[in-house]
């Protein structure tokens, strides 16, 4: 067995970006390290090894490549949640809260079907805005969203609970103090 291997220096922090005071996580030097890539997709998996889990959600644009990895590990189908204007068949729609102000994410209706156990996956869970619609909407649609799951948690910006008060297990596999 090798020695533990720490995530967390697998992540690039940019000072001041997107606007000052932010320090930005930024994830694309883990998604280009193999290591540390595999690491966290077999954490995010890990605790679903071995049940059945119909869907993977993953948001856009981080999600996807999350959300697909976990998606083909677990043996399960993929769901694109997608911003506004981006799907070509019949969608549902909902609004989300952002820093600064309102956005709008879809899915397609015949993406889920009621009662598919759904695993929502992101890079990044910060004000929990996005998380929270998503979360929503595939409710909407009659999912049983069992789990959210981050490589990264802020916590002092509160998104996890958000996401846990909805009644949504999160995990994350690591925190960041700030934002």
């Amino acid at each position: 067995m090798n020695a533990p291997y720490d995530l967390a220096q697998s992540i690039r922090t940019i000072p001041d970006y997107p606007k000052p005071g932010i320090l930005f996580r930024d994830i694309t030097t883990l998604l280009g390290d193999a290591r540390a890539f595999r690491r966290a997709v077999d954490e995010m998996v890990q605790p679903w090894a071995g049940t059945k889990i119909d869907k993977v959600a993953g948001m856009e644009a981080r999600g996807f490549i999350l959300g697909g990895a976990i998606a083909h590990q677990l043996s399960a189908g993929f769901i694109p949640i997608r911003k506004k204007g981006k799907l070509p068949h019949t969608k549902v729609t909902i609004a989300y809260s952002l820093e600064y102000g309102l956005d709008e994410m879809e899915i397609h209706e015949d993406a889920v079907k009621p009662g598919e156990k759904v695993i929502l996956v992101d890079d990044l869970i910060a004000t929990g805005g996005t998380a929270e619609g998503a979360v929503k909407l595939l409710q909407q649609l009659g999912a049983d969203v069992i789990a959210a799951c981050f490589v990264i948690d802020l916590p002092d910006l509160g998104g996890a609970k958000k996401i846990r008060d909805l009644g949504t297990p999160v995990r994350t596999l690591m925190e960041f103090a700030g934002h």
